[in-house]
């Protein structure tokens, strides 16, 4: 290797607990292909929030370009960081560290520009209402996108007060009119048109049965197993769907360009080699 081929080589990878399943290495190990980065490397790491404080003591290494970072790390990396944007300090979790030249340790959240982007790619640019079925994480970066494209009130269906409690929260933090049901309704959030899925996988494959003729759009953020079975009713209703694959590819870009300063990512190559992984699970 040569002394410049030395120089530009550069690290990236994802930490999480657990980690294995995670598709990042493929989407950013793609894009460096097409970029052509091929003295670019990306890992994974198993890493716990308890872990995580000595993970980062030992990055004394120039050669980090970033991190990407899954539960439960996105609120725990926080202290960690010199700066925060203003897009992950709204929902207090940053999916995604650069490393400045000058050592600076900056923390963004790609997850809610990537649930916009994803949206749009479908022709949702803008709604007059939504629906958020469960509350959590992913939830809080649903209603912080919703809170750039909807006009009008965002009903959130989840259990229990709260889970009920916290989405409140967010919205009053995020400037959004969340108006609060209980689980026992969700099959009327599908009168909205957009319906925004963040539960777990099979949480909501009882509401399959009752989704409506004619249906919004549908964005259901699991990738694995693909597709779930709210999303193969609504698909079977000729209504449109975005994945969690949308997603992951969407947020995936903006971490590649934000670590890289290379612009644009390319998209389309990394999406099918997503879709190339999860068949072969």
């Amino acid at each position: 290797m040569t002394v410049r081929a030395q120089a530009e080589a550069r690290r990236a990878a994802v930490l999480g607990s657990p980690i294995a399943h995670s598709l990042s290495p493929v989407l950013h190990r793609a894009a460096y292909a097409g970029l052509g980065l091929t003295h670019w490397s990306y890992d994974r790491f198993e890493v716990d929030e308890a872990g995580l404080p000595g993970f980062f003591a030992k990055l004394g290494d120039d050669r980090w370009a970033g991190l990407s970072l899954t539960m439960p790390l996105k609120r725990a990396v926080i202290p960690l960081l010199d700066e925060v944007t203003e897009t992950a300090a709204a929902v207090e979790a940053v999916n995604t560290v650069v490393f400045g030249d000058d050592g600076r340790r900056v923390g963004d959240n790609t997850d809610i520009p990537g649930m916009i982007a994803a949206l749009g790619e479908h022709g949702v640019d803008t709604v007059e209402s939504a629906a958020v079925l469960g509350a959590g994480a992913t939830a809080s970066s649903a209603l912080a996108a919703l809170a750039r494209i909807c006009t009008g009130p965002v009903t959130a269906y989840v259990r229990g007060e709260t889970r009920a409690a916290e989405m409140r929260g967010w919205g009053e933090r995020l400037g959004v009119d969340v108006r609060i049901a209980g689980w026992a309704d969700a099959a009327l959030a599908f009168e909205a048109p957009l319906v925004i899925a963040t539960t777990p996988a099979g949480a909501t494959d009882e509401l399959a049965l009752r989704v409506p003729g004619r249906p919004g759009t549908l964005f259901d953020v699991l990738y694995h197993p693909w597709p779930t079975a709210l999303a193969a009713a609504w698909s079977a209703r000729g209504c449109p769907v975005v994945g969690g694959l949308d997603l992951l590819v969407h947020q995936a870009v903006l971490q590649v360009e934000r670590m890289t300063g290379r612009s644009p990512a390319p998209l389309a190559l990394m999406r099918k080699a997503g879709e190339k992984a999860l068949e072969a699970r």
